[in-house]
């Protein structure tokens, strides 16, 4: 009991700004965001070429699931910046333009990588999606100052990426990441912060998902003709129940804590699922 009151009484957030905390969540910050930009270089792009920096229009690519996987990206490194600040005891300014900004930052690096590699190359479409995730944060902050509308994330194995393992994905681990087949990005909308007398729970949300499949590259013309195998492309739109995990009462810090961390994904539940080619359909169990 003596260690959890411990451990809860570090993650509670200063009162007043602690300088000490504030330089721990700095530097932590800027080593995490150095060693993962070395490591991009060095497992990402060390076997391409390197170029003159240059921009390319992928904004056709994938039915732009890696777009808002941008977007998803952005709006919670800008979230967990802004807390961690907040944690220092930190003012809200300081909050929303060091905290929130630092997933837009990080994001801005790699897009200059991709711009030196003659493999890809930086993308306007990728850094509209960054200042929107960035902006969808700091805008509810504003004018709420609550987050209301929360992206999420889900996963689901698929076969397509048997099919081309190299671009999909060999392992869990790089599917999860490579294999747009699988992901659903969701927008979880608390609905008690919008209707503060009603009786609704305040954890309860309604959330509204895209996704899409049949996709074996990101552009149509590398891939194989359609088949059995290799079916048409199509986007798919979700209807589904979530909960607000950061809106659960409690008193306990290191709780708070998982909860936040835990409330970038959505919980499995009964989902509504729309496609042009299959209509609607429900599932017991969406993942």
């Amino acid at each position: 009991m003596e260690a959890q009151s411990k451990i809860d009484a570090f993650l509670a957030p200063s009162d007043t700004l602690n300088l000490k905390r504030q330089n721990t969540v700095i530097v932590t910050e800027a080593a995490l965001a150095s060693v993962t930009l070395l490591g991009l270089n060095q497992i990402w792009y060390s076997d391409y070429p390197k170029s003159n920096f240059h921009f390319i229009n992928d904004n056709k690519e994938w039915l732009q699931m890696d777009k808002v996987g941008h977007f998803y990206s952005a709006y919670h490194l800008g979230r967990f910046g802004a807390e961690a600040l907040n944690w220092s005891g930190a003012d809200t300014k300081k909050q929303l333009i060091y905290g929130a900004g630092m997933g837009f930052v990080f994001l801005a690096a790699v897009e200059v990588m991709d711009g030196y590699s003659s493999e890809w190359g930086a993308s306007s479409g990728d850094i509209i999606a960054n200042t929107a995730g960035t902006a969808l944060y700091v805008s509810q902050e504003l004018l709420w100052k609550e987050q209301r509308i929360t992206p999420k994330f889900s996963f689901h194995t698929t076969s397509y990426a048997n099919q081309r393992p190299n671009v999909l994905g060999k392992s869990l681990n790089e599917q999860v990441l490579k294999d747009y087949n699988g992901q659903t990005y969701w927008l979880s909308v608390n609905l008690h912060s919008f209707a503060k007398k009603s009786k609704i729970p305040k954890w309860f949300n309604v959330a509204f998902g895209y996704g899409a499949e049949g996709m074996l590259s990101g552009n149509v013309q590398n891939e194989i003709p359609i088949s059995v195998e290799n079916p048409e492309r199509y986007r798919q739109f979700f209807l589904s129940f979530d909960v607000d995990l950061a809106k659960i009462n409690t008193k306990s810090h290191f709780l708070k804590t998982i909860f936040s961390v835990l409330n970038t994904i959505k919980i499995p539940a009964p989902t509504l699922e729309y496609s042009a080619n299959k209509g609607l359909k429900a599932h017991a169990f969406y993942f």
